[in-house]
């Protein structure tokens, strides 16, 4: 949400919220946009306004389009899948249904059947109590910008339910699930977006593929299998709806490593992790042949969507997993693209978001490559690239100067202020003469688009029923763990050197990141109260500890607040989470940042706790009484007198939010707990 008056539906990607039925008594006499502001739940009388208000106010003539739905497993009853499809046949589209796959794929069979739209029903990494929806244009594949999301915010304020629930189904519904799956296989595999040629052989690879109980279950285990990896075991391949439990890149995040004491039962973090624990047992197996350089032991991690992907690798001389997020995996292949094809890619850009580690942009800038700094979203790396295919066009031989002229000056204007529509992309595209689908230049402008948090993006191809060759760029799990497969197999290095470069592809700086979850967001905008406190706040520690101060404005997300410490050198930014009801300190810079800017971030989370923390929240008032709980004495997760259904997930978001911790006698309170629950 945004301040008020300004509010959209949508977060970072799309819509999505814990999801409740409509003939629920708290829904009762409550419209399904009153269920979504006042409540929090989607509800899939909800699913279906939001599907029929977006068909309904696409672009174009007035014909029947043809709308590419997928989606994950989170819902077993199918009950929210079947109201977005009803909202989009009842808006007159036609539904190209794909069933259970990967994100990706939806916007590959939308650009691949000229289709008008690409609908994925998912909530991505978030817990399974949650669904939602992502939305693909077919303008090369982009995803709505935020004033795409304003628009569409307007329409569905201005629409009721009741107008709509009786309406006939006018468009038609077909089954495109064996074409699309067969599109896929082609297009992974194809050696020009796995990377694989002939000097590659993954004989000698034992890999676990975790898809979290989601979309790339059975899907993935066989695309490695078809790509030669050695030995594939599949586990968390559930479709059951448990979705990201125990399971996925979640877990991982912000760790890299995890250690064999973490696979203990019980205490250890991973011990219910099945990927984590099945890759001890196959690593510890063949540890003699893994210390000889014969074999690897690895792991391909994925969240729900499978746009995200996480590598974990098991090092034979330490006994742990190292763990590869997006920042390692993205400096590996980048560095595999710069030294395979220096001429292709050199001065390409090396993209990232303000989450990632500022050591990676620089290891980036060393092979070569430009950096540039995105806020957070895979949707601003794929504007940054669109606007550099344009520029690069714009400085062409074959463009006549008054064109090139017109179009710096619109460029010019549009990057000031910021580019919040794909309308003013292809007003920027039109000027130029640029179709929906260019031919594309034979250097690629992009080296490597990532997101520490798994989304990686480079240039992939395929060839539309008409013969015309399309790039697409999209997040990728499957693409980026071939991609990282085949980087780390051309490395070429001794069993030691190798697991040295695999835990340290590049000299990593410090990373650290806050959480306080179950909040009130609109709160936090640019200029409210608690934006300017925690403003205040940062910026006179910052000047305490002798740092160089200077905010920065991101126009594609303009409410978070980036404070730049010493020329760029580190940084802090606060911005409320748009994927989950959170918002985060996130806290960059080098080594010997590290202890300011943890000083930092603890001076600065208590405001947010006290200012933000939203008491009418369901899970607010589970966590204030198994905080009460645990206060009295240790506990388990087991021993937690909380609701079974809540328990697991209330638990996890208190550890993240550093509010307990894990000792011999189970579950403590830790020094914020203790404060936390004094106030």
């Amino acid at each position: 949400m945004n301040k008020p008056g300004t509010q959209r539906l949508q977060g970072t990607d799309g819509i999505r919220r814990e999801t409740k039925l409509a003939s629920d008594f708290e829904c009762k006499g409550l419209t399904p946009q009153q269920v979504f502001l006042e409540k929090g739940w989607i509800t899939e009388q909800f699913m279906e306004l939001y599907a029929y208000v977006h068909i309904k106010n696409l672009p174009g003539p007035k014909k029947a389009k043809n709308i590419v739905v997928g989606w994950d497993p989170r819902d077993p009853s199918g009950i929210f899948i079947e109201a977005a499809i009803k909202g989009i046949r009842k808006a007159g589209g036609n539904a190209l249904t794909l069933g259970i796959v990967p994100t990706p794929l939806v916007p590959l069979f939308m650009l691949h059947q000229d289709a008008e739209c690409g609908i994925m029903i998912t909530a991505s990494h978030n817990p399974n109590d949650q669904n939602g929806i992502k939305l693909f244009s077919p303008f090369r594949g982009m995803k709505p910008l935020p004033s795409d999301d304003s628009r569409l915010t307007h329409f569905i304020s201005q629409q009721k339910y009741s107008a709509i629930k009786s309406l006939l189904l006018k468009g038609k519904r077909k089954d495109y699930r064996k074409n699309a799956l067969e599109l896929f296989s082609e297009f992974t595999l194809a050696p020009e977006n796995s990377w694989i040629d002939e000097s590659i052989n993954f004989e000698n690879v034992v890999l676990v593929v975790d898809p979290a109980n989601g979309s790339l279950t059975g899907i993935a285990r066989e695309i490695f299998t078809q790509a030669g990896v050695g030995k594939v075991f599949e586990v968390n391949g559930k479709l059951n709806g448990d979705v990201n439990v125990f399971s996925g890149v979640a877990d991982l995040e912000g760790r890299d490593r995890i250690a064999a004491e973490q696979i203990k039962n019980p205490g250890g973090y991973f011990y219910r992790h099945q990927a984590v624990v099945k890759l001890f047992e196959v690593g510890r197996k063949h540890k003699p042949f893994l210390r000889k350089g014969i074999m690897r032991a690895v792991a391909a991690i994925f969240d729900a969507d499978a746009d995200r992907f996480f590598m974990l690798e098991y090092d034979p001389f330490k006994d742990l997993l190292w763990v590869l997020s997006g920042d390692e995996t993205a400096i590996l292949q980048a560095k595999h693209l710069s030294t395979q094809f220096p001429e292709k890619y050199k001065e390409s850009l090396y993209i990232n978001t303000v989450e990632s580690d500022l050591n990676a942009a620089i290891a980036a800038e060393k092979m070569g490559l430009k950096s540039e700094l995105t806020a957070v979203g895979d949707k601003w790396i794929l504007l940054e690239i669109l606007l550099k295919h344009l520029e690069k066009k714009a400085k062409g031989s074959d463009c006549p100067k008054q064109k090139r002229l017109v179009f710096q000056r619109e460029a010019k204007k549009l990057k000031k202020v910021g580019i919040t529509s794909i309308a003013s992309l292809k007003k920027l595209a039109k000027i130029l003469g640029e179709k929906k689908r260019p031919k594309e230049d034979a250097n690629s402008v992009l080296a490597v688009g990532s997101e520490e948090t798994g989304h990686n993006i480079t240039e992939s191809k395929f060839t539309r029923p008409d013969g015309e060759a399309v790039s697409i760029y999209s997040g990728n799990g499957i693409k980026s763990a071939l991609n990282t497969l085949v980087a780390t197999e051309y490395l070429n290095l001794s069993p030691t050197k190798y697991y040295n470069k695999i835990s340290r592809p590049f000299t990593p700086g410090f990373k650290g990141t806050l959480y306080v979850y179950y909040i009130q967001q609109e709160l936090f905008f640019r200029g409210s109260i608690v934006w300017r406190k925690v403003k205040q706040t940062l910026m006179r520690a910052a000047k305490k500890r002798s740092y160089q101060v200077a905010t920065r404005i991101f126009p594609e997300d303009p409410d978070m607040l980036y404070i730049s410490l010493s020329a760029g050198k580190a940084g802090i930014f606060v911005r409320n989470s748009g994927t989950e009801n959170k918002i985060s300190i996130n806290l960059r810079g080098s080594k010997l940042d590290a202890a300011n800017l943890k000083q930092m971030g603890q001076e600065t989370i208590k405001i947010l706790f006290t200012a933000l923390k939203n008491c009418d929240h369901h899970f607010f008032k589970l966590e204030l009484d198994a905080l009460s709980q645990i206060a009295s004495q240790p506990l388990n997760e087991k021993d937690l007198e909380i609701e079974k259904f809540s328990k697991t997930r209330l638990v996890t978001e208190m550890q993240k939010q550093s509010l307990i911790e894990m000792s011999s006698k189970g579950f403590r309170l830790t020094a914020l707990g203790k404060w936390y629950v004094g106030n």
